[in-house]
């Protein structure tokens, strides 16, 4: 049905709470994941309901992730990079300097 334009082969590798996966250049971080088999992305804040990207074009926010520390990226908009490092997000994300209610 669909068909990767470019390069097929995985010449890179991200790594997903500390498990290598590899990657090709130039997709996002979403399509990644997905092709790799992972369970979800992220817990929601108020159920802890796992989510996985819906949309896949920045709309729904069911691909946040943390991207090098920082959380509540969308894994849909992002491209990978190598040796990039990724993590689960459970519930809300925790912004540095910022409390929480």
């Amino acid at each position: 049905m669909f068909a990767p334009i470019g390069s097929t082969e995985a010449t890179i590798t991200i790594y997903l709470d500390g498990r290598p996966i590899p990657a090709r250049a130039g997709e996002t971080i979403a399509a990644c994941l997905l092709r790799a088999g992972v369970s979800h992305f992220r817990t929601t804040p108020a159920s802890g309901a796992k989510r996985l990207p819906y949309c896949m074009i920045g709309h729904c926010f069911d691909c946040l992730i943390e991207i090098d520390g920082i959380g509540s990226r969308q894994a849909c908009l992002s491209p990978v990079e190598d040796n990039m490092t990724l993590r689960i997000q459970n519930g809300a994300a925790t912004i540095p300097g910022v409390e929480t209610q």
